[in-house]
């Protein structure tokens, strides 16, 4: 999996579909990743604690597409050796990321 905890992504398909959000969590072996305000979905709580809250689901990696740093946009990510080193790239800019 190409994405990472923190990266911004968004939503390409779904009942999200347009809509932005950090990584807060992924699932490498599942293929799926957990998206600040994305996928959630209503939990209804005993009677004790009470109410309803809302969470995020984990939704499947290949729905969401990194978002370019510099333009602003969805874009893939590349990876490339540089000075001995792997390195993740956007392939729409190639800015080089963290």
């Amino acid at each position: 999996m190409k994405l990472k905890k923190g990266d911004s992504v968004m939503v390409i398909s779904g009942k999200d579909k347009g809509k932005t959000g950090t990584i807060v969590r992924t699932h490498p072996s599942e293929g799926k990743v957990l998206i600040d305000g994305v996928g959630l979905y209503k939990r209804h709580l005993k009677a004790a604690g009470g109410g309803i809250v809302e969470l995020p689901r984990a939704i499947d990696a290949s729905n969401v597409m990194f978002m370019d740093p510099k333009e602003k946009k969805p874009t893939r990510i590349g990876r490339k050796v540089e000075n001995g080193k792997v390195v993740r790239f956007a392939k729409k800019s190639g800015t080089t990321l963290s």
